[in-house]
C-alpha cells in the first residue's frame, strides 16, 4: 500500500466564475416556479437574502459575492466593456 502524501492546492481548487454563480440561482430560482429575474432583481435591490431560494444552495452561493461586485459585473457584460 502506497502511504504518500497527496498534495492540495486551494488555488487550483476551481472556483464558481459570478456568471456561473448567477447562472446556478436563476436556474434554481426557475427551477422552484419564481420568475428568476424578478427574484435576483429582489435580491440586489434590497440585499434581502429571503428573495434567493435556499434550493441547490443559490442562497449561500449568491451570499459570497458582494453586490457591488455583482451590480459591476452586470453593467460590464451588459455594456460589454
Amino acid at each position: 500500500m502506497d502511504k504518500k502524501t497527496i498534495m492540495f492546492d486551494a488555488g487550483k481548487s476551481q472556483k464558481k466564475t459570478t456568471k456561473e454563480i448567477l447562472e446556478t440561482v436563476y436556474e434554481a430560482l426557475e427551477d422552484r416556479g419564481y420568475n428568476g429575474i424578478d427574484q435576483m432583481v429582489g435580491y440586489i435591490l434590497s440585499g434581502d437574502p429571503s428573495y434567493i431560494t435556499s434550493h441547490n444552495n443559490a442562497r449561500l452561493m449568491i451570499n459570497r459575492i458582494d453586490r457591488d461586485e455583482l451590480v459591476e459585473e452586470i453593467l460590464r457584460a451588459y455594456l460589454k466593456k
